[in-house]
């Protein structure tokens, strides 16, 4: 049996230091799952979010996952719907889910608004915010906007939230949000560093509660397997009376 205790030292050095290089999440994975084994599904459509299942130390989990290598992570409406759908089967059959987050936002674009993104998004939100099943999550990079919200954030109800020193947790990025806010300025370079040095990091959504720690990317192994043995025995009684919610279809 893969031992719970395992570290990843692989982990320091698969995702870069460079927000705008994309890499292959399930190398990721590999690393953090019993034996390396990942059991997905739907690959070919929406590759741009992962759906699959594998094992923490003996037990079966639901992973959803960005993927960088395809459209840098972005979720549109087919990802929001696949992860959606996938999320709700875990809670159905109430297997823990576990997301792991580096998202820059949705994609834009006037196919996708005309398709509904704001509609099929909320359907992955309500998805996260109505299970009750263990709900871990760790952000490995970028966390931008209103897609951050999505991906199983604190304001969801998710019951455990960790991030990695390279994660970056914020409206937007900090080229964009300088452009915005110093707009018209000629030193717009440095306001970007300036910036960088203040958001382009976790500490201050973990000043805010948004964020439970922040851990080595070594120990993510360790720390997933800590907190689903603690909540094995969750139990959340829903106070309304009503048989289900209602989705936004």
């Amino acid at each position: 049996l893969d031992p719970p205790s395992r570290t990843c030292p692989a982990l320091e050095l698969l995702v870069p230091t460079d927000a705008s290089l994309p890499y292959d999440m399930h190398n990721v994975l590999r690393e953090v799952f019993d034996d390396g084994e990942l059991f997905e599904l739907m690959r070919p459509f929406a590759p741009n979010i992962l759906t699959m299942f594998a094992r923490l130390d003996g037990r079966p989990v639901g992973v959803v996952a960005n993927q960088p290598a395809v459209l840098a992570g972005c979720l549109d409406i087919s990802a929001s719907v696949k992860a959606a759908r996938f999320v709700r089967f875990c809670d159905a059959f109430n297997i823990p889910v576990v997301t792991f987050v580096d998202v820059p936002g949705f994609l834009p674009g006037v196919a996708q608004e005309h398709g509904g993104i704001i509609r099929h998004g909320a359907k992955l939100l309500y998805a996260y915010a109505e299970a009750t099943v263990p709900k871990l999550t760790v952000i490995t990079r970028k966390a931008y906007g209103g897609a951050y919200d999505v991906m199983a954030s604190k304001h969801l109800k998710a019951d455990v939230n960790l991030a990695w020193p390279t994660s970056e947790i914020a409206v937007m990025g900090a080229k964009g949000a300088v452009e915005i806010i110093y707009s018209g300025r000629s030193d717009l370079a440095t306001k970007v560093r300036e910036y960088e040095e203040l958001f382009a990091n976790p500490m201050v959504a973990a000043r805010k509660g948004y964020i439970d720690e922040v851990i080595r990317p070594q120990d993510t192994r360790a720390r997933l397997c800590s907190e689903l043995n603690v909540l094995q025995s969750k139990d959340t009684k829903k106070p309304h009376k009503r048989k289900h919610g209602n989705i936004p279809l």
